[in-house]
């Protein structure tokens, strides 16, 4: 067995939840981000595709979905940074008799809003939504989502018929938006119980259809917490803005080597404001010219621009996936991605230049960032 190392976060610094192909390992640094301390691996050799820090309330609780290829997939959590996990005896996530479906991989865990705090969400696969109440002890199906009648024509995309992305719209609690590949988007305004496809817009160029209802691949869709009629959505092929909380989108492939990616991160505070990482295609999935590049919109997708400084520009034929970058909640904000190649990139400065923070990981393909609140403890 590997090494196991941890970290010891104090109030303020920031938390990078970074899951690999081969476990999972948690960085930390002060706010400065000028040095970055390991901890991990976590669940050593399995895959673990979904990470998620809750901080509500006084928790300081880390989420990880570690696959294993004998035991399937188990939700576990730690509230000592990684020292100890919960080990459930059997799946805490799982089908209800009857489904005909099985677990097969955890995609995204998203803790609900201030105003539900005991309440979660997970994505998985098979694409479907469950939805625990009493802080991740036990969880139910959203049969509303799973019993749609497209839901039988839904395809699976290359990864596997995954649901990766849940966005909690702030101002409406029971307003719920989802992304499942290959089946795009749906939205939910009754808490989970009725769901429509909400993808006007968005191509479907490996579709007879071009504008079909359903049955786009969205890669990964980042909405603003200052404004949450503002989205931006990474396609497979496609880069799209909505200016309704999703209810349509408008292209907006400015400036970009190609408008094929997976990765996305929006501005914590700027809602004009994204980060992407642009792949050469569908049939080479690395970043253009082997220049690795993250490309930054100030004005919505009017216009982006290439952040390299630090990052390789000869020879780097990298991968970035759809949950391998993120962003944290300072000022000037971080930005943090990951690489198929195990190598982990970070800058300080909203992207004006980079700095390499780990190499020689296994395939990163999620990351993401949080600040530690620690009560009683001064900043």
């Amino acid at each position: 067995m590997p090494v196991i190392h941890h970290v010891s976060p104090r109030n303020g610094d920031v938390l990078l939840l970074v899951g690999t192909m081969k476990g999972a390992f948690v960085f930390r640094a002060n706010k400065k981000r000028g040095k970055w301390d390991m901890g991990g691996p976590y669940f050593p050799g399995s895959a673990v595709y979904a990470m998620a820090y809750d901080g509500r309330g006084n928790r300081h609780r880390i989420w990880a979905g570690p696959q294993s290829m004998h035991w399937g997939a188990l939700l576990r959590s730690s509230d000592d940074f990684g020292e100890s996990w919960t080990d459930p005896e059997v799946a805490n996530v799982k089908f209800p008799e009857g489904s005909e479906a099985a677990l097969k991989n955890i995609w995204q865990i998203t803790p609900g809003r201030e105003t539900e705090r005991n309440t979660l969400y997970c994505g998985v696969e098979p694409a479907a939504l469950f939805k625990s109440t009493d802080s991740g002890k036990s969880w139910a199906l959203v049969e509303g989502l799973w019993n749609h009648p497209q839901r039988p024509q839904w395809q699976p995309g290359g990864g596997g018929m995954c649901l990766h992305t849940i966005l909690l719209d702030p101002a409406n609690p029971k307003k719920i938006r989802i992304a499942v590949s290959t089946a795009g988007m749906y939205v939910t305004e009754d808490g989970g119980v009725s769901w429509r496809p909400s993808n006007k817009g968005v191509r479907a160029d490996f579709l007879p259809e071009k504008y079909p209802e359903f049955g786009q691949c969205v890669h990964k869709v980042v909405q603003s917490k200052q404004k949450p009629e503002r989205m931006f959505l990474q396609n497979h092929w496609g880069l799209y803005r909505s200016d309704d909380a999703g209810e349509s989108w408008t292209d907006i492939a400015n400036d970009v080597p190609s408008d094929f990616g997976f990765a996305m991160a929006i501005h914590p505070e700027d809602p004009d404001c994204a980060w992407i990482v642009p792949l050469e295609s569908d049939g080479f999935r690395c970043t253009p010219e082997g220049k690795l590049r993250v490309y930054r919109t100030r004005n919505a997708g009017g216009r982006w621009k290439a952040l390299s400084k630090g990052l390789p520009q000869k020879e780097a034929y990298e991968t970035v996936l759809r949950d391998a970058m993120a962003v944290d909640a300072l000022d000037p904000v971080g930005v943090y991605f990951g690489t198929r190649s195990g190598k982990l990139f970070g800058s300080s400065d909203e992207g004006k230049s980079w700095e390499e923070l780990a190499d020689g990981l296994p395939p990163v393909v999620s990351v993401k960032a949080a600040r530690v609140s620690l009560s009683g403890k001064k900043k």
